[in-house]
């Protein structure tokens, strides 16, 4: 089972703690959820901080404006690395892969001595 996830916002924590924490299949679909909506995001803001439109963007990587925002869509699951390297090429980038544990440590508070 995944380490209990912590929320500032009672509302939130309630919503998981009831809906998602204890249920493995629910864990997996939430953190699945995450990482797409990461990758979205990442995406979203290459592009607005490159000062791009879709269809600009679209233009400079060789494909169409709707692929853009299909990639910009939490919900699409079909990036491919050749699309990912492209865009990132397109926008002065490069793409970068980790690979990190399935599960995440535990950090430790530890105080700062000034």
């Amino acid at each position: 089972m995944a380490a209990k996830r912590k929320f500032e916002s009672e509302a939130l924590q309630y919503t998981y703690d009831r809906f998602i924490a204890g249920d493995p299949e629910q864990e997996k679909f939430y953190e699945q959820a995450l990482v797409d909506t990461e990758v979205a995001s990442l995406l979203y803001s290459l592009r607005t901080r490159a000062g791009l439109s879709q269809r600009a963007l679209a233009r400079k990587v060789g494909t169409t404006e709707s692929v853009i925002c299909r990639l910009e869509d939490a919900d699409y699951e079909g990036h491919s690395l050749a699309l990912l390297r492209r865009i990132a090429s397109a926008v002065g980038k490069r793409v970068e892969i980790r690979f990190v544990p399935a599960t995440k440590p535990r950090r430790s508070k530890t105080r700062r001595v000034a």
